[in-house]
């Protein structure tokens, strides 16, 4: 009776953990209060760094073994380049990593959905994965194949947010009424988000294949409007100096148009030191992001991380 009811027990500690760290450490900024079951801020920040450090080290590697994240790579046939440098980096990194395209080819393994349409395919791998995948993870991040990530610092920047609460994340941009996440930087939804895309997805009314509109939007536009009607709205993720997390440049242009708007401060002018994510390299590119994030150290340096989020099993990269 006693060992049965450890595995309870221990469901109830990690909750009460979890729990008492939301609470410690809730520094998302909203544009107004949250009332129950709706969601409305737009910026939300990563969490502060020496707040960690106030939990025990058995209540930080329970929180880092709660975070998992499934990642949904949109990948072209005519792009095997991208396809194979995403494969041999930085997706092994992600829990588990399912790659969607519009026809199936032989040396990669993929999911074919059957149509050339963007939207159409967002909305079939998003359904895919929540059929086969819903119950597993409390993250989902949709990526190009043309976008490089750390899926550490995604982790570290959801370890204060719920992923029952219907997050919408990423790089956010306004057109008209309309906030939406660019697909090109990376969208990330919580289960609960998920969940409620997966309702809509099923109502033509409100989140058709086609569209409502005489003209045709986007699938980031696409996604938004359909996610707007259950209530769940984009917001843009940020470190604590409100430097952005999701780039829809690469770490290149990055640096030199900092280069050129901040002369004196290049790198603090650039970019986020817990950056998520840079789009538009080229396939090599990939290959020396992961050299200098995962390989090139100072010997003899210790880091002194609060949490250490280890890859999963089979990844080559660390």
């Amino acid at each position: 009776m006693i060992k049965e009811s450890i595995p309870f027990l221990k469901g109830i500690l990690l909750g009460g953990v979890f729990c008492l760290f939301l609470t410690m450490i809730n520094n998302t900024k909203t544009g107004g209060q949250m009332s129950h079951g709706y969601h409305q801020h737009h910026h939300i920040k990563a969490p502060n760094k020496d707040e960690l450090n106030i939990l025990s080290e058995a209540m930080r590697m329970e929180l880092t073994q709660s975070i998992r994240v499934l990642c949904l790579i949109m990948v072209k046939p005519k792009e095997i380049g991208y396809w194979a440098s995403v494969v041999e980096t930085w997706s092994k990194h992600c829990d588990k990593a399912v790659f969607y395209s519009s026809e199936t080819i032989k040396p990669f393994e993929s999911v074919g959905l059957g149509t050339e349409d963007q939207w159409i395919k967002t909305r079939k791998a998003f359904k895919h994965v929540y059929e086969n995948y819903k119950d597993d993870y409390g993250w989902f991040f949709l990526v190009e194949s043309s976008t490089f990530a750390i899926i550490e610092n995604l982790k570290f920047f959801l370890l204060n947010k719920d992923p029952k609460e219907p997050f919408y994340i990423g790089h956010t941009v306004k057109s008209g009424n309309l906030d939406y996440v660019e697909m090109s930087s990376g969208v990330v939804l919580s289960a609960e988000a998920l969940k409620r895309l997966n309702l809509v997805l099923d109502d033509p009314d409100k989140c058709p294949e086609k569209g409502n509109l005489l003209w045709k939007m986007s699938e980031e536009k696409e996604l938004a409007v359909c996610l707007k009607y259950k209530g769940v709205f984009a917001e843009n993720a940020e470190d604590n100096e409100g430097k952005e997390l999701f780039n829809s440049k690469n770490i290149k242009t990055l640096i030199e148009e900092s280069m050129s708007n901040h002369k004196n401060e290049v790198v603090e002018g650039c970019c986020s030191d817990v950056a998520i994510t840079f789009h538009g390299g080229s396939p090599n590119h990939m290959h020396v992001m992961m050299y200098g994030v995962y390989r090139l150290r100072p010997y003899g340096h210790a880091f002194n991380d609060a949490l250490i989020f280890k890859p999963p099993a089979g990844s080559i990269n660390d």
